[in-house]
Formats: structure tokens, C-alpha cells, sequence
């Protein structure tokens, strides 16, 4: 299908979004076009605001409009505690939870050797300096229960332990709700590892 230029354009840059094939780019150039002038400009301001005016957390890696972030900032929360997560999107899912008032480190991916991704190329580096603070006595190793993520887990733990500061791991295992029958091998696996006494 052969589009006008200003249209092609479009739906090669909404395709450039994750999980934006060409069907869905094209449904949503042709939606653009339905909408007024100034809500187009509005939504294309926001796009070049979010671009220009985050950056992130020198202390955590968290994004953020203000440097530290207001998580860092935050002298209610408990310092002692350190959540070591892998992207900034996983701080908001533990923040949506509300039960967790430690502190975050965002790593920025996960060792894959598969990708060339080293741990030279995540925040480790920051991390290790955080834990010089006598302050930290836990990190939360919050990891994604990938191969990846399970890895860069290990890694992490192997470089704190001779620090002597308390290494744990988010529990794996079955959702609430789900059934057992529906369960893959590794998930099963992970939930009867990660039994506990009632």
C-alpha cells in the first residue's frame, strides 16, 4: 500500500515504539489525523518535554525531573534498605505496591553475554559505591526472573558478600489466583524453593 509521504512517515516512526507493528502504526497515523490541530500539538510537546526535561537520579538511576530524585530526597524513607531493580518502570511497580519505604538503585538492564552486556555496562559501578555507606545493612536484589536477570542477581550478590552486608532475592514463584496445572517447570520450581512454614 503506497501512502502519501507525510503518512508514510508517520507510521515508520510509530513502528519504531516497542510492540508497534505496521498495522497498529497505520491505525494510529490515520487515528492522528482525526484529531484537532492543537491536541496534536499538545501530544507532540509532551513527546519533546519528556525528551528534554528527565534525566536520571545521579544517586539511584531512577528517572527523574529534579536531581536527586524525590525518592532520594525523601528522609522518611529507610536508608538502611537498598531495592536493586533493573529499569526505572520496575521502581513505580514496587512504589504502586506501597509497602516497600527503603531505597532504590536502577541498574539499566541485565547482564546478557548473549547481547554483549556485560556487568560494565548496567549502574553497578554506582551501586558498589552506595554500599560503602555504613547506613546500608540490606539489598534487595529485585531482579527480573529471567536467565538474565537471575544472573546478574549472582553477580551482584558474589561482589557484596565479602562486604557482610544482607543480600536477598524477591521470591519466584505462582501468582495469586493462579492455578498449578497452568504452571511452567521454572515457575513451579521457583515457588517450591521458595517455600515458607506457615
Amino acid at each position: 500500500m503506497h501512502y502519501p509521504e507525510p503518512i508514510s512517515k508517520l507510521i515508520d516512526s510509530f513502528m519504531k515504539l516497542p510492540g508497534i507493528g505496521p498495522k497498529t502504526a497505520a491505525r494510529l497515523a490515520f487515528f492522528v489525523l482525526t484529531m484537532k490541530e492543537d491536541t496534536v500539538l499538545s501530544f507532540a510537546k509532551a513527546l519533546v518535554d519528556a525528551k528534554r526535561n528527565l534525566t536520571y537520579c545521579s544517586v539511584c538511576g531512577h528517572i527523574t525531573d529534579v536531581d536527586p530524585c524525590h525518592i532520594c530526597q525523601d528522609k522518611q524513607r529507610d536508608a538502611s534498605t537498598i531495592c536493586v531493580v533493573q529499569d526505572p518502570k520496575d521502581v513505580i511497580a514496587m512504589e504502586k505496591m506501597r509497602d516497600y519505604h527503603g531505597l532504590y538503585h536502577v541498574l539499566h538492564g541485565a547482564i546478557s553475554p548473549m547481547d554483549g552486556i556485560g556487568p560494565e555496562d548496567i549502574n553497578v559501578p554506582t551501586l558498589l559505591k552506595r554500599l560503602q555507606d555504613d547506613q546500608v545493612q540490606e539489598l534487595i536484589l529485585a531482579t527480573n526472573p529471567t536467565i538474565e536477570g537471575e544472573a546478574t542477581a549472582m553477580y551482584i550478590s558474589r561482589l557484596v558478600k565479602p562486604s557482610g552486608i544482607r543480600t536477598t532475592r524477591i521470591a519466584h514463584g505462582l501468582p495469586v489466583g493462579g492455578d498449578l496445572e497452568y504452571a511452567d517447570e521454572v515457575t513451579l520450581s521457583k515457588a517450591l524453593e521458595g517455600r515458607r512454614e506457615l
